[in-house]
């Protein structure tokens, strides 16, 4: 069983890292940022940009019945979900500012892994490696494996 399930982790895990992989490198070979700068975006499209600043990064992230906190696990959530790993290094450094602790961001990919496709979570554990790694976040600073209990404690 424990090499069925080895057998799985690296089926799921090697393609999901070298598609990662490789939008890292064409963005880096092409020299495209993950997020586009407000002024190449006006560049291309002076409305986007405006839409962008205003309603996007303004009036959305500024409602008051989410906090930033919560709209950035929620940002991350979705990101991950859809496999949208352009703009996670980018979110994910929004997070920290806005609160939410690496132990967070590491329980969210480990959550979704199982609730939006283990190769989703894998892409993002790629991203999340090179971030926490610029950032000098460590293991000390992540949730530990655990046993989960059985149902009722184990009684």
């Amino acid at each position: 069983m424990k090499l069925l399930f080895a057998f799985l982790v690296l089926l799921f895990l090697i393609p999901a890292r070298a598609q990662t992989e490789k939008t890292v490198n064409m963005q880096k070979s092409a020299a495209i940022p993950a997020v586009p700068s407000p002024e190449d975006v006006r560049a291309v499209s002076p409305a986007l940009e405006q839409y962008m600043q205003n309603r996007l990064q303004g009036d959305l992230w500024k409602r008051p019945d989410l906090s930033p906190r919560d709209r950035s696990i929620v940002t991350i959530a979705v990101q991950i979900a859809r496999n949208q790993t352009l703009q996670m290094p980018y979110y994910f450094n929004l997070a920290l500012d806005n609160g939410v602790k690496p132990s967070e961001l590491s329980e969210i990919i480990t959550h979704l892994a199982f609730y939006s496709g283990w190769v989703n979570a894998m892409s993002a554990v790629v991203i999340a490696h090179d971030f926490f790694h610029k950032r000098g976040i460590g293991p000390g600073q992540l949730p530990p494996a655990r046993r989960a209990s059985p149902p009722g404690g184990g009684r």
